[in-house]
């Protein structure tokens, strides 16, 4: 048997695409569904991997990024995905830990827990306070994504 074929194999790579920047829950739910995982067990599992580089980010983004600055062509680049950070931090920044949540909770593109992470450590957001908010909105991301995987399931 492929390992990618096995209930372990579909887990891992459940876990592993809710890590992706971008795709995050959005992508891992609807996969692990159309690779035969239960709804509720491709949920969890992307869920719990969509939370794991948060910390990692939040510990360590300024840090990466003061090291990318000294690379000339990156730095612009560095600079522009802060400037981005603080716009989607708008609302974060007016209602703090509910605008967190909310940021992380809407499945859209641009949203979730790599972006509130970053928006996160912009803000000054403590961890504390920071991955609760963000582990609320990826449990609402991932209820909404996979009530949206079922129902588009059911209807072929």
């Amino acid at each position: 048997m492929i390992f990618g074929e096995s209930i372990l194999g579909k887990l891992a790579m459940t876990f592993a695409m809710a890590m992706v920047p971008v795709v995050e829950l959005r992508g891992a739910i609807p996969l692990g569904v159309a690779a035969g995982l239960p709804p509720a067990v491709a949920a969890v599992t992307a869920m719990i991997g969509n939370m794991v580089p948060v910390p990692f980010i939040l510990l360590l983004i300024r840090k990466i990024f003061r090291l990318l600055r000294k690379i000339s062509w990156l730095g612009p680049k560095i600079d522009a995905l802060e400037q981005r950070a603080h716009l989607k931090g708008r609302t974060v920044k007016k209602y703090r830990t509910l605008g967190l949540v909310l940021l992380v909770a809407v499945p859209l593109p641009g949203t979730g827990a790599w972006t509130g992470a970053l928006v996160a450590d912009v803000l000054d957001i403590r961890m504390k306070t920071a991955l609760p908010a963000i582990a609320v909105g990826v449990i609402i991301a991932g209820c909404v994504i996979t009530a949206l995987t079922c129902g588009v399931v059911s209807l072929f």
